[in-house]
């Protein structure tokens, strides 16, 4: 089981004042999250604009690879963030500086292709599962036993229907006898509830401002580093 830190995902600039969106913030917010007692490392780069941009994946990573030599970074693939099919593709063929492993949602049309990519980089592939529909995609897709994790992503705020959606991809993964290791995150109000699921099951989690801004108490968190070192505190506090 690991702790992953989830930087700042698509969250707008005011979402937080500590919020990182350049690759020196996302530097200096991963050594603070490490010592926190975070495994890994789950980043959203963005241009000069501060948008996310799969074309600044190079120099983040560098920057990141600095502060944190030796832990696993990972960056997202999401299909927004280009906004194109082609200029995913060309992004990522065209990465120097490659992640560890990088995060492509099942929901979107040209995860295959995605994938295919990143495995001729030689890059992990953590397999986003956000339904049902998106684990039995998955499970028929050939290679998706070699993936270097599944990601099960749940956006459903009420508890209740999120804890049945785990029930359901967890159901489908088992029935494929899928033996890879298991992230489970939630959203906001789920961020907690679904990251005490997680360790209940032996299975990994993540935190952070990507996910949501509260502390298990409600507060708002001063920053990453507040949030990986709460969650630390659960997963200790549950052995």
């Amino acid at each position: 089981m690991i702790i992953q830190a989830c930087l700042n995902g698509a969250r707008p600039v005011d979402f937080h004042p500590h919020l990182p969106l350049t690759a020196a913030a996302i530097a200096q917010d991963s050594a603070a999250c490490v010592a926190a007692g975070a495994a890994e490392l789950h980043i959203h780069p963005r241009d000069p604009e501060r948008r996310e941009s799969l074309t600044c994946i190079d120099q983040t990573v560098a920057a990141v690879r600095r502060t944190c030599p030796g832990t696993l970074v990972g960056v997202s693939t999401g299909a927004w963030i280009e906004n194109d099919v082609e200029r995913t593709r060309a992004a990522i063929t065209a990465w120097r500086e490659l992640p560890d492993y990088a995060s492509v949602n099942l929901s979107e049309p040209d995860a295959p292709e995605v994938m295919n990519l990143l495995r001729g980089h030689g890059v992990g592939i953590e397999a986003g599962l956000a339904s049902v529909a998106d684990a039995e995609r998955f499970i028929g897709l050939p290679g998706h036993g070699s993936v270097l994790r599944v990601m099960i992503e749940i956006g459903a705020q009420d508890h209740s229907k999120a804890l049945q959606a785990v029930d359901e991809i967890a159901s489908i993964l088992n029935r494929a006898e899928l033996h890879r290791q298991i992230l489970l995150h939630g959203f906001d109000a789920t961020v907690w509830p679904l990251l005490e699921e997680a360790h209940r099951r032996r299975w990994s989690t993540r935190v952070g401002l990507e996910d949501g801004r509260a502390m298990p108490d409600g507060t708002v968190a001063s920053g990453n580093a507040a949030l990986v070192a709460a969650a630390v505190a659960v997963y200790r506090e549950m052995l």
